[in-house]
């Protein structure tokens, strides 16, 4: 098996959603494993493996620092998803249009809808007091 087959890729990565906590975390400071662990219902260890995930897939760089490794986020990896995802825009572009069109469109109706109403409503008015 080839040595990058093994890592992870960004989507896998960011697939669990405590690792896309874990990167929230780190994006605003570098932390140690003991202070990110704080932050989880889980165990330091489970913390560590989803780490370990992270940096396989280079969106977290470690750091030794004495005898604790430190983390911090790397996003430029989240720049693939980015990519992908704004193939997809158009896409949703597409819909976010027609359901405005759809939208404006109903309104339009209502609007005839509540005239003709107010004509029914003041067309009885006139023949009761008749």
């Amino acid at each position: 098996m080839m040595a990058s087959s093994a890592r992870h890729d960004v989507f896998q990565a960011i697939a669990d959603p405590t690792r896309r906590r874990l990167l929230k975390l780190l994006s605003g400071e570098e932390m140690p494993v003991t202070a990110i662990s704080e932050h989880f219902p889980i165990s330091r260890t489970a913390v560590s493996k989803h780490l370990r995930v992270l940096a396989d897939a280079g969106l977290v760089q470690e750091r030794k620092v004495g005898r604790e490794t430190r983390y911090k986020l790397e996003p430029k990896p989240l720049y693939e998803v980015t990519d992908w995802l704004r193939y997809f825009e158009i896409f949703w572009e597409n819909k976010l249009a027609a359901l405005r069109q759809l939208v404006e469109s109903n309104g339009e109706e209502t609007k005839q809808s509540e005239r003709a109403f107010e004509v029914i409503e003041n067309h009885s008015i006139n023949e009761t007091k008749k």
